[in-house]
């Protein structure tokens, strides 16, 4: 190495050689550096790596376990996803004639491992780069190795992550503080977001990077730990130690179908885009984004965001390609020259969404995951708690209140079925067997789900924020933890726990027919009452015995009953009568995990009012029962009963089958291709 200079680029969430900012300078300025080792590193607090033991070795680090729920902190369908990832650039950086290396350990003991091996071939390091990211963790990682690099004598630097919609330095926002706690706020002072996002990197020309080291100079992969050579090396043992998540799995049933197929990687990350643009996906996005099922109801591109496969920036620049008719592939797209319309409005809606998301945690900081959330007073120590003194239920009898109801072990109980997906309330569950089956579940359905655990049950909001982080393909450390808060009422929506979505009245809502519920909780699937099939106690005792349910949980002893009236009596004895509103209120958006769909939940305007999605609401195919209690005569309680006759004019979402440009699970993601196909 005397007569070269070696550059380690340490690879994280940047996973794509396209838009790359280090691998564009790189391949364009006059750097000085002969050698370049990308290494992506397998961080063993946030992924469990135990699988990557020799045999008969011990792990140095401890489980890869969350704080609170005690889950694996990446589950087996969000490593499948970033295995596909890192393998898809390895693929693309040796077409470059550069590569990729994958290394196991604490950023700080890879880097130190590196240097010393590389010291006893009397060859050094002279630099060390990676992107800078702002949570937590992350920081955390980043002060580990800058203390490594000044020991060291060894150059480091943070290079700005730029895989968000707007650049940090054209926000106008000196510094985090000065972010406004109101989403609409921040959104009004961007606007209008067609011009906003910096032009996007192009991909580095073969031969354009510093020379990938020779296999000798290669440092190896430091004991007790094994450096995998092959694909399928790589995913078994990402996968081995998480493939139980659960000790009673629910059974993947028949009719059910994935709505995220999808390899990741920056090529499939494209094919989707791609996909999206020419099938109309994009310019049908306003109507769509609130489907349930099917392939194309949102544009499934957050897993490739999340990991940095594609950025927002590339995704506003081909939607820019169609609204101006720049791009012949997509001339008999929908919505092709005629400039930007309500989906490519609401899909850049989103993205700004998402960069919000990431601003609020270089705000609030490590206030981002504690139970208090961003409403807490900020305290000097990251386990301290702020003063928002809702009583939380806790399965840890160490930090429950004293006098807890349920106790304890009864929420326990309850946090088991929740995960499960056994609640007895049809949308939740089904929500919860599709996630736990196939890493990912709608945008509409987290919003339930966050809100059903944290408002209508009560728990820990942050045991749902962890199974969320543990189990989705599109995990977000941002958009997850402050989506959670967001719905929670602990973080920064204007309404807090005024907020609340009632799941009945939005399975009735969103999922009219039944088929997503009855697709993933068949035991309900032949119930011919849509109030049975979202609440199957309230399902008359003869069809409980026709169709095997009088002894299942989800009749005996449901996690939580709503009484929501469907006809103007109530069915069966199961379900008393009352007329009584909600506490609260439910929203089109608000979202719960990053992004279902890009930032997974801005509402159009976070500090307007919203229809009503509280209990008591009563909702038919053809009718909705009002109650209106007026108290303008003292002592006197006048209650007005309207009913309203209601034509549902029901739009099918247009499906998208076209599969042309998509690469659905296989082994190996293809080679990388930037264009669209014509």
């Amino acid at each position: 190495m005397s007569r070269g200079k070696l550059l380690v680029y340490l690879v994280r969430r940047d996973l794509r050689v396209a838009d790359n900012p280090i691998l564009h300078h790189l391949a364009t300025a006059d750097h000085g550096f002969s050698h370049l080792l990308p290494v992506f590193v397998l961080p063993p607090h946030q992924i469990e790596v135990s699988g990557f033991l020799a045999e008969n070795e011990e792990s140095p680090y401890p489980p890869a376990l969350s704080k609170v729920g005690k889950f694996w902190r990446c589950g087996p369908n969000r490593a499948k996803f970033l295995a596909e990832s890192i393998w898809d650039m390895k693929k693309s950086l040796e077409t470059l004639e550069s590569g990729l290396v994958v290394r196991v350990g604490s950023f700080d003991d890879v880097v130190t491992s590196i240097i010393d091996s590389l010291k006893d071939s009397s060859r050094s390091i002279d630099a060390v780069w990676m992107t800078e990211e702002k949570s937590f963790e992350e920081e955390e990682d980043q002060k580990a190795v800058s203390n490594v690099c000044t020991l060291n004598r060894i150059d480091f630097k943070l290079w700005a992550d730029e895989k968000y919609f707007i650049d940090d330095h054209d926000t106008g926002l000196k510094h985090p503080q000065d972010l406004p706690d109101i989403f609409t706020t921040y959104r009004k002072t961007q606007e209008p977001l067609l011009k906003r996002p910096r032009p996007s990197l192009p991909c580095p020309k073969a031969t354009s990077l510093p020379a990938f080291p020779p296999l000798t100079w290669a440092p190896p992969q430091k004991s007790p730990f094994v450096a995998p050579n092959t694909y399928d090396d790589f995913e078994y043992r990402l996968l081995q130690p998480v493939e139980n998540m659960l000790a009673k799995p629910p059974v993947y049933p028949h009719d059910a179908r994935s709505s995220h197929p999808f390899l990741g990687g920056e090529s499939n990350g494209w094919s989707r885009l791609f996909h999206l643009v020419k099938n109309g996906g994009m310019a049908q996005y306003q109507d769509t984004r609130n489907g349930l099922i099917g392939l194309d109801f949102s544009t499934k591109l957050s897993g490739y965001l999340a990991l940095g496969c594609v950025t927002a920036r590339q995704i506003h620049a081909e939607l820019v390609k169609l609204e101006n008719g720049l791009e012949p592939a997509y001339g008999k797209s929908l919505g092709f020259g005629m400039g930007e319309n309500e989906g490519t409005k609401a899909v850049r809606f989103e993205l700004l969404w998402r960069d919000y998301m990431r601003l609020c945690t270089m705000k609030f900081g490590y206030r981002l995951f504690r139970l208090s959330g961003f409403k807490g007073e900020q305290k000097e120590s990251a386990n301290a708690e702020g003063k928002y003194d809702k009583k939380w239920k806790s399965a840890d009898d160490k930090v429950a209140a004293e006098g807890q109801d349920p106790p304890p072990e009864q929420i326990k109980n309850i946090l088991d079925r929740f995960l499960e997906g056994n609640t007895g309330m049809g949308l939740i569950d089904a929500s919860q067997r599709e996630l736990y089956h196939t890493g990912y579940t709608s945008n509409r359905a987290r919003q339930n789900v966050a809100s059903f655990f944290s408002k209508h049950l009560g728990i820990d909001w942050r045991y749902g924020a962890e199974w969320y982080e543990a189990m989705l393909i599109d995990y977000d450390v941002s958009s997850n933890w402050a989506n959670w808060q967001y719905v929670s009422g602990v973080g920064n929506d204007p309404r807090g726990d005024a907020r609340i979505f009632n799941p009945v009245k939005q399975a009735f809502d969103y999922d009219n027919n039944g088929e997503f519920v009855r697709a993933w909780v068949p035991e309900v699937k032949h119930l011919e009452k849509l109030e049975n099939v979202f609440q199957a106690w309230t399902a008359d005792e003869e069809d409980l015995v026709k169709f095997g349910l009088t002894d299942d949980l989800m009749v005996t002893d449901p996690v939580h009953k709503i009484e929501f009236m469907v006809d103007r009596k109530p069915r069966g004895p199961r379900r008393p009568y009352r007329w009584k509103r909600g506490p609260g209120r439910g929203s089109r958006r608000g979202g719960s995990s990053a992004p279902a769909d890009h930032g997974d939940g801005a509402e159009e305007d976070h500090s307007s009012p919203i229809p009503t999605d509280g209990e008591g609401q009563y909702y038919s195919n053809d009718s909705i029962l009002f109650t209106l209690t007026l108290n303008f005569i003292p002592n006197l309680n006048l209650t007005l009963t309207f009913t309203l006759t209601l034509i549902l004019m029901l739009s099918l979402i247009p499906p998208s089958s076209s599969q042309d440009t998509l690469h659905l699970r296989t082994p190996h993601p293809p080679t990388l291709q930037l264009r669209p196909p014509a």
